[in-house]
């Protein structure tokens, strides 16, 4: 089962076309800002409060506005080359990735699928060390 390579949720990912408006809401409830980068030319921002981590980022007006708007939940994986594998096995077909991104200190690997309700699944391995980047990218292409 896919389980044995989840060991926990690791973010929800909430789509703005306005990053400082959405900062300011988050920070205003209590949230620190962990980390942010920019990624295809968006700011992207991750926002922790114990161990609930959002990321936010604009996408050019691609934010629904929509009440109960989420864009994805995402998994914390522990190996993500077995789990492409065994969701390849199990007859997934793969919504986006597996793509390395250069996330954090040493980076991450991802690969998300559509929920029944075209919710996104994303599945992401946070690495902790340059070797273990190295070998997941390598064996995933």
């Amino acid at each position: 089962m896919l389980t044995q390579y989840v060991d926990g949720y690791q973010h929800i990912g909430i789509p703005t076309d306005d990053i400082n408006k959405t900062a300011e809401f988050y920070l205003g409830l209590g949230f620190k800002l962990k980390w942010e980068t920019v990624y295809g030319g968006n700011p992207v921002k991750f926002f922790e409060w114990g161990n609930i981590i959002i990321e936010t980022y604009e996408k050019d007006g691609g934010a629904s506005n929509a009440i109960g708007a989420i864009d994805h939940i995402a998994l914390n994986c522990t190996d993500i080359v077995a789990c492409v594998k065994e969701l390849k096995e199990e007859g997934y077909e793969f919504h986006e990735g597996p793509a390395f991104l250069p996330y954090w200190e040493h980076g991450v690997e991802y690969v998300t699928i559509l929920g029944p309700n075209q919710e996104i699944v994303e599945f992401i391995q946070k690495f902790k060390s340059e070797e273990e980047k190295e070998k997941a990218v390598k064996a995933l292409g």
